[in-house]
């Protein structure tokens, strides 16, 4: 635990000190329970519930008593999507005991488990979302480290998978956990797709990386209607499986494409899902750009979480990869996995339309920023995570 999401670690501290509840939400294998065991094992006012273990279920089988006879301490319920009926105890045991440091919650992504503890501890509780590892928490040299950065963008950021001996065996643990995740982790969490069809629509989506999503394209091809589909991509992007970048709207008079562009947000997995396993096969594949521009926007949006964001293109080709925006400052990234990246005359036509000043490309390079032009820079994704916005 040296490394492992050690930039997380100090905000759940505060938090914990600061509010009676904290969740901290993402998807399965992530490393949630590393995480919260880590925090809690020198401590001597935690508890630790496992609630995938019958043993840590059955303690709870009277929950008012047992949060009575533990009122003084944190009290850690680990992978709480199993016992989603504790939500309604939650509440009355917070507002008797009038304090903060009482409950650090970890579960895997539900939509269930949000709108639950939302509905019953709403101005009582706190999310953190966990991502797998991000670049910044791997890299040993600042700003730039090409073989981790080789390897992160092959394996992902899901622990059992970057950390792995081999390549092959990074790729293994990947395929079984794509295929435990469809039968076994869906099912637990009360969402029932069929296994087989799911697979196929990841598939698809794995094969639209980075482009305009086509629902309709995609229920024709699996023989299920529009509305399903759209309601399978939710559970997609619900367990934080998926991304649906939505466009960015500026208040501009363009005709602006209206679908989100999809993303498989860790790169391993989609590699996985197109049986991609080294990185020269990657090299070759069409989907090798897309997923550069994955692990950029994923990195970029997990740190700056709190800023709007979404991608711009209009009907005549003016594009940017991605916008943040917050109050008025506004800031546009294009991504480019060359290390001479060129500019269409579209991404300059863009800069025009929403009238921005600085420009980032971000790229694969090995030393430090460089300018384009007095609007845009050339920087490294450590680099560019290195530094500050605001």
């Amino acid at each position: 635990m040296s490394y492992i999401h050690r930039e997380i670690t100090v905000s759940l501290t505060k938090y914990l000190k600061n509010f009676p509840a904290v969740a901290i939400l993402g998807p399965r294998q992530c490393g949630k329970s590393t995480l919260v065991k880590h925090l809690t094992k020198d401590l001597k006012d935690a508890i630790y519930l496992d609630l995938e273990k019958m043993d840590d279920r059955a303690r709870l089988s009277e929950p008012e008593l047992f949060f009575k006879l533990n009122r003084h301490k944190l009290i850690c319920l680990d992978e709480i999507q199993r016992m989603p009926e504790i939500f309604r105890v939650l509440r009355s045991v917070i507002d008797e005991n009038d304090r903060n440091w009482q409950f650090l919650i970890s579960g895997s992504a539900s939509r269930d488990l949000i709108l639950q503890s939302s509905e019953t501890l709403a101005g009582r509780i706190i999310y953190m979302h966990l991502t797998p590892f991000t670049y910044t928490e791997l890299i040993k040299k600042v700003p730039f480290d090409f073989d981790t950065l080789v390897e992160y963008q092959l394996r992902g950021g899901f622990p059992r998978s970057y950390l792995a001996k081999d390549a092959d065996l990074s790729f293994t643990w990947r395929k079984s956990f794509i295929e435990s995740f469809l039968q076994r982790d869906l099912p637990q969490m009360g969402i029932h797709i069929p296994p087989e069809l799911a697979l196929r629509l990841w598939k698809m989506c794995a094969h639209s990386q980075g482009q305009l999503l086509n629902a309709s394209k995609f229920g024709e091809s699996l023989g299920i209607n529009y509305q399903t589909i759209k309601k399978y991509l939710d559970i997609f992007q619900g367990t934080f499986m998926l991304r649906l970048l939505p466009p960015f709207y500026p208040n501009i008079k363009k005709r602006l494409v209206k679908s989100p562009k999809i993303y498989i947000r860790d790169t391993g997995i989609l590699h996985a899902l197109l049986n991609i396993v080294s990185i020269n096969e990657l090299l070759g594949h069409p989907v090798f750009g897309p997923s550069w521009e994955t692990i950029v926007i994923e990195n970029i949006l997990q740190k700056y979480s709190d800023w709007d964001f979404g991608f711009y293109r209009t009907s005549h080709g003016a594009e940017i990869d991605l916008i943040l925006q917050k109050g008025q400052k506004r800031i546009a990234i294009e991504c480019k996995v060359s290390i001479a990246p060129k500019l269409s005359k579209g991404f300059y036509s863009a800069l025009e339309d929403l009238n921005i000043n600085e420009a980032w490309v971000i790229a694969p390079i090995d030393g430090p920023s460089y300018p384009l032009n007095s609007k845009v820079n050339v920087i490294s994704l450590g680099e560019f995570l290195n530094q500050t916005i605001s």
